[in-house]
């Protein structure tokens, strides 16, 4: 009897460990992103705009990073729309000129105001590709978010490694001494060669919460199969040796009750917890 005591006994301070344990996690200082690609205007935008409001306002993320971003005549621009009703500040970056009424790029969404934002224009010169950037703090401590929306014509690759080589020229000048965050559309999959410079400094926060999943398979795609060939595309990069274990999921990856989808792309989230800081 007594051994039953005791082994009774140490299950329920093994139990309680645990459940302070999990506390412990769920409670430590964490920032949560998401990336989509809007697909601009196409399949009824506004049906669209109200699916993913609804699930941007459930989330409610500290940074939401949007490509393919569309204002002209008749529409407003998205990324600041979506903003205004959700509570946000926008930051908006295209190549096309501020006074022109169709413009298309990138945009960063925070619940905080920035305290610095900028963008870098990518190679090749004369094409519509930008990276976008903000910092901000989140739970007390500044970082950085960069958005991107890389080539897909050059199917080589080469055009995607000029492209990555500026989005981390871009970083070096702008990050100073704050962490490093990215989220975007890389128009191809994470183990392509022309990454490799960016998977040497930045983790893949889908791959790091799922390491005993093929990730890469058809049944972690990120663009919408009902309108594209499957690929996991769309990602979000956390900087090495600054952020803990992540969460990270799929969202808006079904139907509404009306069969209408938000994008034809499906988005991503995370959930980064800040690695302990040293004390010195």
């Amino acid at each position: 009897m007594r051994r039953i005591v005791e082994f009774v006994f140490i299950a329920m301070l093994a139990t309680l460990a645990g459940c302070a344990s999990t506390s412990l996690h769920e409670g430590s200082p964490a920032l949560e992103i998401v990336t989509l690609n809007l697909w601009h205007d196409r399949e009824d935008w506004p049906h669209r705009q109200v699916i993913i409001e609804a699930e941007l306002r459930r989330l409610s993320p500290d940074a939401i990073v949007l490509q393919e971003v569309l204002q002209h005549d008749g529409l407003p621009n998205q990324a600041q729309a979506l903003a205004q009703r959700l509570g946000y500040h926008a930051f908006f970056v295209s190549v096309d000129p501020v006074d022109r009424a169709r413009r298309y790029g990138n945009a960063i969404l925070t619940r905080e105001e920035a305290s610095h934002r900028g963008f870098r224009r990518l190679q090749p010169r004369d094409a519509y590709r930008i990276a976008g950037w903000v910092r901000m703090t989140v739970r007390g401590r500044a970082v950085n978010f960069y958005v991107v929306h890389l080539d897909f014509e050059d199917r080589s690759g080469a055009t995607r490694a000029k492209q990555v080589a500026d989005l981390l020229d871009f970083i070096d000048a702008t990050r100073g001494d704050a962490p490093v965050v990215i989220g975007g559309d890389f128009n191809i999959t994470a183990d392509a060669p022309e990454l490799a410079p960016l998977r040497a400094r930045f983790v893949d926060a889908f791959a790091a919460a799922h390491p005993d999943e093929a990730v890469d398979d058809a049944a972690h795609t990120t663009l919408n199969p009902r309108f594209n060939p499957p690929a996991r595309i769309d990602r979000i990069y956390f900087e090495r040796n600054v952020f803990a274990m992540p969460q990270a999921r799929r969202i808006l990856d079904a139907p509404d009750a009306e069969g209408r989808w938000a994008s034809d792309h499906y988005g991503v989230w995370a959930r980064l917890p800040f690695a302990p800081r040293e004390v010195r």
